[in-house]
């Protein structure tokens, strides 16, 4: 066994083998030779290892279908001996050759197998054995099982309606961007003209529609017979079907203990026996996929063709999302759209019984239990790691999905409270074994700290420090499941239930055994706690204090007060309220605001990463005083050591004069000699052994911790304790001092040099601020910082170049001051009025340009009948929502807006970053914002003829002025307001869902991300095969753990990607890049960030394997999706645009290349400035564009500005401003020898009498024909410099010896010499 395995481990991929499983070459035993024990005994421990090893080794098993006896081997041949025998039960259902099977058991050699226990502990498994699979009679569930998976299989599950996840969630468009990728590859036509004026559509955010998929049968569903009844369940019946087949037959189908048989019933007459058919008998079939097979003649061949369909897709864009919320678009298409047509199924109300059987207990499930079961799973090997941490992250993404629709549930009021008599905000519910409450100051908890607002935002902190003890992952501490949700303007937490947390404490006794009880007035510190407590504490850098009790009496904790630790009856030791696991952050508390704009409330902390940040650079200032103080002792020693070794040579001296010269004492000092040089050999080894160790600099005497409970009301009672409170509030005002004149102007500044990306909205601006420990309220500090120190003339000379950071601010701003605003006027509203209350909201901020009064449409049936709604929002105006912006952007931000931010602002920019926010949905329309847009929309639509019989409008509505709310006339739907006179921009109608916002506590693979680290490290050292390794490792670790699609593994497809394409491996690089395209695209946004980044790099990566035609399409639907993520002009689309114009040069577009690096050369002067080293490259790249591009003249000129700007910057010896006057000088002999030629040419043609256009051979020439040189087809022989353009561009180039081929994308890229250089092939997206 062990020589085949070591084979077959050794030929299959590394993506495919555990870390463990990592095959060693044998070692040859070396016979006769005597070994020290020592060595034996390695050699020993290392071939226990290897056996080991081998045996671990992955190896083939082949499995035996029923009935046919069809045999296939298991996906990539391997099945590891460390798996379970249920993994490879998973892979043979998702076989395409046994998609039929769902209810089925392994046997080996006539014995069933466990689906619960290790490949290794079957008996006889080996390499090349077979395993049969067996068909199981069902069970109700089975048969429930088998029933959805082959609707879904066969393309008949229809769509759903979800909740929680919303409208084409984990939708993707790369297909449709592939598919005009493929049609710019084949066609043989000149590059589009890109208008880089004109805005972008928001359509490109929605996948195209394309045909229906082939139906495989018409119908499938559930009879109206069922359930069985009693008598016929005791005799096997489990579910009564309907059948209705593609040829437009119906059949009665049931399902029993041994599979699905066609029965005699109707949709009159029930009667569940089998019916007989004249040719087949009883058709019967254990499978109901194999059923339709034998009812439908037409069904395999409409499946195979269902499968064709469903294959041009990727498969990455069709996988279902498991192990994480799938992103919900906040734009979607029209309601008539096919893309979310909604379809009769009579099937889609029956899912609940499907999923959850009749009682529905099959989804009801203790997820406390599991939670906490699962962190007690063995860790000791790696397999039992990767193991746990797939169970915890499966376990949170169900759990996750629970509490979110349990929430959701909890808002609209359809879960009964456990305490109704309370106030709404006091009321607690349970749903599905999760326990909810308001993110609301219902029992007033934190009314010293700023009521509901301090209650919102410690329900964040609190699911954040719990997502941080679970990433610690200490052994004796447990957190329960935690998630808050916000929906329409609440925020519900949602908690697993911790056993003992609703038991009554007796008297005397504490539910709290360690922290605060009832606020702060007790405080319980059982030791039991303390060491758990404590080894938090050390990685949170909290320092061990004291506080005080009502009555004074002090208690030494380890955490923070507020951190609570619950002794649950299940004997477990829980972690409770973590939201201030850091200090306060006190100096924005004692900062003045502005007058009547107090901010909100008290918890202010400071963030976990900023403590970080600042115990890193304590450790680095200590490092280098121990260092300082070590090399000071060193040179004392030194000192001395000169001094004793010249006494040492002194007596040598001596001792070689009164030397005897016989033979004999000459031979007893020389062995004297040896002998005394081994010694000191051997003292000077043991010196350099103390001399490494001193080297270590001790770290045991670095301590950094702060205590978190200072500023909070504890009163110290000895002056030994008011010092230590003093020494304790100074640090933490140490560390607010740090961010404020260290952190802050450090981002700035690497803002400013370009040494980090410019955020692009925000939330890639709340990742990097989070990243850098600063908190979201100092926005308006880093918007005042930001703008420019004078206005003078020099300034706008060298640009603004923190202008895209500060408009990103202060949109951010805005955009939380709305998402505040809205939510007070949700709160109370019931769910069919929101949708009038966004659309008047959204009228009020971005639709005053259309209707700068606009009215509230609100149905005045609903008006009647939800009569105590608070219906506040119908008063609000633009010019009062303005004002509510402002004060809500001057508390929260301290940050004064500009008195027209409301007509600055971008308005589909807002629009996404304020819906994103709320969890909006929007109907795909062309909105009109102003009244220009509503005219020029109604001139173009004009000439078609109105559908005036369709939607019953009058003819004249067509035109700008009765156009229906400013927009194009929808789809007319039974539950539309009727429309008022006035045109609005948006309308209740284009609201179409809210989809709940979730904030989890799931950690990520530790596992995963050290094997990530091990191959960058490997890497770096050199040592690259190991490297590689290790990075596949990586991934398969990623994919095992988190599933194909996961925000996670998207990020790892991303950093792979990257890493193999400075491998140099291309085709590898491109493969992961198009994976995180996809995989970002359905798990953080169609118009992410990070999914723009992904398709920069596939397009970067493309072009240099020579695909520069589909590079092309990706680059250019990046740049769209940026435009409208934040706009144009960004400073990071400087590199892009120019990235972009070297890719066309290399398929020899040199026109609109030229007009592509002109667009790069305009951003850079607005970010820059002109007189800016960025500017001077781009200005060189221009000009050789120019030469290409045959205007010599234009070319000469932008070189010479060039040369100018470098001379000026860098000095007239730099290598920049030589290789710049060096091109000029080229261009300049270029541009005088084509004028001479142009003169001689027009004197010679006006000798012979030809009419002729200056235009058709001008030099300089920018627009029209391009002009012809000399030489060129259709030029008349010249006698001087007959060169074809070919000929002309090495020699621009610098002559023929340098380059060998005259296209544009294989000459020498001069700029990459150049400093700070953002642009060409070479940057990275």
């Amino acid at each position: 066994m062990a020589d085949a395995t070591s084979t077959t481990a050794a030929a299959a991929p590394p993506s495919m083998r555990p870390l463990t499983y990592m095959m060693m070459e044998p070692v040859a035993d070396e016979q006769n030779v005597e070994k020290p024990a020592e060595t034996q005994t390695e050699e020993v421990v290392e071939e226990e290892e290897e056996e080991e090893q081998l045996e671990d080794a992955p190896f083939i098993v082949k499995i035996v279908l029923p009935h046919d006896d069809k045999t296939f081997e298991l996906p990539v041949s391997q099945v590891s001996p460390l798996e379970q025998i249920h993994e490879i039960r998973q892979s043979i259902i998702e076989h395409p050759i046994a998609v039929q099977y769902s209810c089925f058991h392994l046997e080996h050699n006539g014995q069933r197998i466990n689906d619960f226990i290790n490949v290794s502990d079957v008996e006889g498994l080996a390499n090349n054995s077979e395993l049969h699979v067996v068909e199981d009679p069902y069970s109700e569930k089975e048969a429930r099982i088998h029933f959805i998976r082959v609707r879904e299989l066969i393309g008949a599950a229809g769509d759903r309606t979800d909740t929680v996840q919303g409208i084409l969630s984990g939708a993707s468009v790369f297909d449709d961007v592939v598919a005009e990728a493929d049609k710019q590859a084949g066609a043989e036509v000149a590059v589009q003209e890109y208008n880089f004026e004109a805005g972008v559509s928001p359509s490109i955010l929605l996948p195209k529609e394309h045909e229906a998929a082939p139906k495989t049968v018409k119908l499938i569903t559930l009879s109206s017979w069922n359930p069985p009844p009693a008598p016929l369940r005791q005799k096997g019946h489990l579910l009564y079907l309907t059948i209705t087949t593609n040829e437009g037959e119906q059949f009665q189908v049931t399902s029993h203990a041994g599979g699905f048989y066609v029965n005699n019933s109707s949709n009159s007459k029930f009667d569940p026996s089998p019916k007989q058919d004249k040719k087949a008998g009883v058709i019967s079939a254990h499978s109901l996929y194999t059923l339709l097979e034998k009812l439908s003649p037409s069904f395999a061949e409409s499946y195979e063709a269902f499968q064709k369909f469903a294959n041009r897709k990727d498969p990455l864009a069709t996988f279902q999302i498991g192990n994480t919320v799938p992103s919900a678009p906040w734009l979607v298409p029209s309601t008539s759209s096919p893309l979310v047509a909604h379809i009769a199924d009579p099937t889609r109300s029956q899912e609940t019984f499907l999923l959850g059987g009749a009682e529905n207990t099959d989804s009801l499930r203790d997820w406390n239990e599991e939670f906490q079961s699962a962190r007690e799973l063995p860790k000791d090997t790696i397999q039992d790691r990767v193991f746990r941490e797939r169970l915890i992250a499966k376990l949170h993404a169900d759990y996750n999905d629970a509490a979110a629709r349990g929430a959701v549930l909890v808002a609209r009021g359809e879960v009964a409270p456990l305490n109704p008599t309370e106030g709404r905000d006091a009321q607690i519910f349970v749903y599905n074994n999760v326990f909810f409450s308001f993110g609301a100051d219902g029992v007033g908890t934190f009314t010293s700290e700023g009521g509901d607002e301090a209650a919102k935002v410690a329900t964040g902190k609190d699911v954040f420090g719990v997502k941080l003890v679970n990433q610690l992952d200490i052994d004796g501490l447990y957190t329960p499941g935690t998630v808050v949700v916000d929906y329409l303007g609440k925020r519900i937490v949602g908690q697993s239930i911790v056993p003992g947390i609703f038991k009554q404490p007796e008297p005397g006794e504490n539910q709290i055994h360690y922290g605060a009880v009832d606020g702060k007035d007790v405080v319980a510190a059982d030791e039991a706690f303390a060491p758990g407590f404590a080894t938090l504490a050390s990685y949170l850098r909290v320092k061990k204090h004291a506080v005080w009790d009502k009555e004074n009496k002090r208690h030494d904790l380890e955490a923070s007060v507020e951190m609570k630790g619950l002794l649950g009856t299940d004997g477990r030791k829980y972690v409770l309220d973590l939201y201030r696991i850091t200090p306060l952050d006190i100096q924005w508390m004692e900062e003045a605001s502005p007058e009547g704009a107090e901010y909100p409330h008290r918890m202010t902390v400071l963030r976990p990463e900023l403590v970080e940040s600042l115990s890193k650079q304590k450790a680095r200032e200590y490092l280098s005083a121990e260092v300082s103080k070590r090399d000071s002792k060193k040179t004392k020693e030194v000192k001395e050591e000169t001094k004793e070794e010249a006494k040492e040579e002194a007596k040598e001296e001596a001792k070689e004069e009164a030397k005897e010269e016989t033979k004999e004492e000459i031979k007893e000092e020389e062995e004297k000699k040896e002998r005394e040089a081994k010694e000191e050999g051997a003292e000077e080894a043991e010196e350099k052994k103390e001399e490494e160790k001193t080297d270590r600099i001790d770290m045991s005497g670095f301590k950094f911790a702060l205590n978190p409970d200072v500023f909070s009301g504890q009163v110290p009672q000895t002056d030994e304790e008011k010092e230590e409170m003093a020494k304790d509030e100074q640090d933490v005002r140490d560390a607010c001092k740090y961010l404020t004149e260290t952190v802050i102007p450090t981002l700035l500044r690497d803002l400013k040099e370009s040494d980090i990306s410019f955020p692009m909205d925000g939330r890639s601006l709340s990742a990097l601020l989070h990243r850098r420990g600063i908190n979201m309220r100092y926005l308006g500090k880093l918007a005042q910082k930001s703008a420019p120190e004078t206005t003078d003339k020099e300034e706008k000379v060298d640009g603004d170049r923190l202008k895209c950071f500060r408009e990103v601010c202060v949109r951010e701003m805005i955009a939380r001051a709305f998402k505040h605003i809205a939510a007070k006027y949700l709160k109370s509203l019931p769910l069919s009025l929101t949708s009038a209350c966004f659309a008047h909201l959204y009228n009020c901020l971005l639709g005053f340009g259309l209707n700068p009064k606009p009215e509230a449409e609100i149905d005045e049936a609903y008006r009647a009948l939800f009569s105590d709604a608070d219906l506040a929002f119908e008063k609000v105006t633009p010019e009062s929502l303005r004002e509510e912006v402002q004060h809500e952007v001057a508390r929260r931000f301290r940050y004064t807006l500009a008195e027209n931010w409301y007509t600055e602002a971008r308005p589909v920019q807002l629009l996404r970053e304020t819906a994103l926010k709320l969890g909006l949905q929007l109907q795909a329309s062309k909105f009109h914002f102003t009244q220009a847009e509503a005219d020029a929309a109604a001139a173009a639509a004009a000439p078609a003829p109105a559908p005036v019989q369709t939607n019953g409008q009058a003819a004249t509505e067509s035109t700008g002025s009765k156009k229906k709310k400013g927009k194009k006339a929808r789809d007319a739907s039974p539950s539309s307001i009727v429309s008022t006179t006035v045109p609005h921009t948006f309308s209740s109608d284009d609201f179409v869902n809210v989809v709940p916002l979730i904030k989890d506590s799931c950690p990520r693979s530790a596992l995963a991300e050290e094997a990530l680290e091990a191959g960058r490290l490997s890497i770096y050292q050199g040592q690259k095969k190991i490297g590689e390794d290790l990075l596949l490792e990586s991934l398969s670790l990623h994919e095992q753990i988190y599933g194909l699609v996961h925000p996670e593994v998207a990020q790892m497809y991303h950093t792979l990607s990257q890493m193999y394409f400075n491998l140099d491996q291309k085709d590898a690089a491109v493969e992961l890049a198009r994976k995180a395209v996809i995989v970002s695209e359905r798990t953080l946004g169609i118009d992410s960030a990070e999914t723009v980044l992904n398709y920069l790099n596939l397009s970067l990566f493309l072009h240099q394997r020579g695909d520069s035609k589909i590079a092309l399409v990706y680059a250019r639907h990046a740049l769209d999706v940026w435009k409208l993520i934040y706009g144009p002009d960004h400073p990071d689309t400087i590199t892009t645009i120019n990235n972009y114009a070297v890719m066309l040069q290399s398929i020899r577009a040199y026109t609109e290349s030229r007009r592509w690096f002109e667009e790069s050369l305009r951003v850079c002067d607005q970010v820059f400035g002109r007189n800016s080293i960025n500017s001077a490259t781009l200005l060189f790249q221009l000009a050789q564009a120019l030469a290409l591009d045959q205007d010599a003249k234009a070319a000469v000129d932008r070189m010479k500005e060039s040369y100018s700007i470098f001379k000026a910057l860098l000095g007239a010896d730099d290598k920049n401003t030589k290789e710049a006057e060096h091109w000029l000088t080229q261009l300049t002999h270029n541009a005088v020898s084509i004028a001479r030629q142009t003169k001689e040419l027009a004197a010679k043609r006006a000798r012979a009498g030809y009419k002729f256009t200056s235009s058709g051979v001008g030099v300089g020439s920018v627009t029209g024909a391009p002009a012809q040189l000399p030489g060129a087809r259709g030029a008349a022989p010249s006698t001087k410099d007959s060169r074809n353009i070919d000929e002309l561009m090495k020699y621009i180039e610098g002559g023929d010896k340098k380059t060998k081929g005259g296209s544009g994308g294989g000459k020498k890229r001069p700029g990459k010499a150049n400093p700070k250089r953002r642009g060409g092939a070479s940057g990275t997206a």
